[in-house]
Formats: structure tokens, C-alpha cells, sequence
């Protein structure tokens, strides 16, 4: 008869980590051994020393192994009353809408921008919530995170063995391990041609938490390559093809070289958006995941994933003369 789990209240615990788990990140597991904890928390669980594996500290992006021992300590969650609610009525439907493939190891949907990947900081489903409870029977994990505000191709694997291949593909950077390759409208005149970027990029927090990211060169390497696709109403329609997966990569380089995202209203331009937003009705941010190209099995078996542009953005590119 299976236990259940123990109150989030009770003292620290130490779990076994199965064999199917090898590989997969320490705040990736605390996840799913901490329901509804917020990933803020899990973070500074780890900081803080409370979460050991094997006796000793880890960092939170450190891989697990079959056999290790990790302490969990006690958790007191505020947002309990969460527990054993569904997902809303419209969000199940809008993604059930949204698959655009599915085999017998991948899913992946065209996620609707203002839907996160996944829920904490307030949000009490996202994207990875919401699709486990449309399928409490398939084992679904993210293989990547998208920006709540862009829309595009979001990759979820069912099978661990495809998780550990393209997170694998996903970490060789500057390489051709998963070809990723982006629409986006920027603003202003785009040069012809491709126009590679390449600007390390550091993430910093400001006051509360927020995440804020620079080009900076203390900061990780990061290259994008944009090419205009065409030019409407004085803005730039392009297609971003990136080698590195950084946070906010394509926007904070858009930025860099002076043609920011259209919508963007972190690190965007504030009265170009409030030009376009009365004048072509964008209110959100026009950045689309549209096209992931990768092989499994060793290179064996090809896809080609791919997302159309939502109806909203083909609305504002038909708005712009």
C-alpha cells in the first residue's frame, strides 16, 4: 500500500533517489518532492545549506545519481490550499488546444503568451502543471522554460531517457546540438542581412527578487544571429537563431544593438511600445519560439518542430503598412 507523502510540517526527511531520476537536477527533484513550493524557496533551501546530499552541501543545478541520499528539510507551505485544486476549466482546454506534436517521447505545444512554464511566485499553474493534469498518466517533464510573455514551441518530455538526451543537446553551447530559432518584431530599421551578436550576458536580482540581465563581461557567452525578414511601418520582422539559451538572451541582445523588442516592457523601448500599442493594438510582447530542430538516439532519429506565429501577432503584422 503506498504511503503518503508527509505533512509539510514534519521534521527533515531523507529520500533515496530512484534509479530513473539519475541525471536530473537537485532543484528539479526538490520540485517534485516539495508540491506547490515555490522555486524561490527551493533556491534558498539550498543556498542556505538545508537541503544535503550525501551529508554535504550542493549547488542547485547539481546532477543526481542513483543511490544518493538528499535531506529534505522541514517545509511549511503558504499555499496549501492549492493542494488538490485543478488548473481552471479555460487554461486545460487552452492547452489541450495548443499540442502541436506528440510521439511516444516528446509533447510540445505553442504555448499562449501570459502562461508561464511553470507555477511559484504567485502563479499556482503553468504550463507543466496544467498539462500533468491533463495527463495524469504520462510521466511530463520540462525539457526547456520559455519567458511567460513569448509564445512559441515549449518541449516536454514523456520518457526520462529523451529528458537526459536534449538536456544533454541543450547544454552543448556554441554547437549544433538543438537548432532554436525565434520570429520576432524589432523596433526600428534593421540592417540587411544577418547581423550576429555576440555580448556575454549576466544575470543579476534587483530589490525583491527580480531577475535583471545585462551584457556584461563577467557574464556567461551568448550569441544571436538576426535576419530581417521584412519591414513594416518603420519596424524590423526578423528571425533570431540562437546558440545559447540565456535568460532573456534575445531580448537583452535586441537591446544591445538598438532595435529592442517591440512590447517589451522590461527592457524594451517604453514610447515606442506606447506608439505601437495605440496605433496597431500590440499588447504584448512580439517574441515567438517558432522552430526546434534537434536528433535523438544519437543523432539517429531528425525533428523538426515547429510552431505557427499566433493569430494576435499575425493581426499586428497585417496592422503595420
Amino acid at each position: 500500500m503506498t504511503q503518503p507523502a508527509p505533512p509539510a510540517s514534519l521534521g527533515a526527511r531523507t529520500v533515496r533517489v530512484p534509479e530513473d531520476r539519475t541525471g536530473q537536477r537537485l532543484d528539479n527533484f526538490l520540485l517534485g518532492q516539495l508540491k506547490g513550493a515555490p522555486r524561490s524557496l527551493i533556491y534558498k533551501l539550498v543556498r542556505s545549506g538545508q537541503v544535503r546530499i550525501n551529508g554535504g552541501r550542493a549547488k542547485a543545478e547539481r546532477k543526481l545519481e542513483a543511490g544518493d541520499e538528499v535531506r529534505i528539510p522541514p517545509v511549511r507551505l503558504e499555499s496549501s490550499q492549492d493542494e488538490g485544486r485543478s488548473p481552471p476549466k479555460g487554461l486545460l482546454t487552452a492547452l489541450e488546444a495548443s499540442i502541436v506534436f506528440e510521439d511516444a517521447r516528446l509533447l510540445a505545444i505553442n504555448k499562449p503568451s501570459g502562461i508561464a512554464s511553470h507555477g511559484g511566485s504567485g502563479i499556482s499553474f503553468g504550463v507543466i502543471e496544467t498539462l500533468r493534469a491533463l495527463r495524469p498518466r504520462d510521466s511530463l517533464e520540462l525539457v526547456h522554460r520559455l519567458d511567460r510573455d513569448t509564445s512559441g514551441l515549449l518541449v516536454l518530455a514523456k520518457k526520462r531517457a529523451a529528458l537526459s538526451e536534449l538536456q544533454r543537446l541543450l547544454r552543448e553551447d556554441h554547437g549544433s546540438g538543438i537548432e532554436k530559432r525565434y520570429l520576432a518584431l524589432l523596433v526600428g530599421r534593421m540592417p540587411d542581412g544577418t547581423m550576429s551578436v555576440d555580448a556575454p550576458l549576466h544575470v543579476g536580482l534587483r530589490q525583491g527578487g527580480e531577475r535583471h540581465v545585462q551584457v556584461n563581461p563577467a557574464g556567461k557567452p551568448s550569441m544571436s544571429h538576426f535576419r530581417v525578414l521584412e519591414r513594416r511601418g518603420g519596424q524590423s520582422y526578423c528571425e533570431i537563431r540562437i546558440e545559447t539559451g540565456r535568460t532573456h538572451q534575445i531580448r537583452v541582445h535586441a537591446q544591445h544593438i538598438g532595435h529592442p523588442v517591440a512590447g517589451d516592457d522590461k527592457y524594451g523601448d517604453l514610447a515606442a511600445n506606447k506608439r505601437l500599442r495605440e496605433q496597431i493594438g500590440l499588447k504584448r510582447l512580439f517574441l515567438h519560439a517558432s522552430t526546434l530542430e534537434f536528433a535523438l538516439d544519437d543523432g539517429k532519429t531528425p525533428y523538426l518542430l515547429n510552431a505557427p506565429l499566433v493569430p494576435e501577432l499575425i493581426e499586428v503584422l497585417d496592422r503595420l503598412a
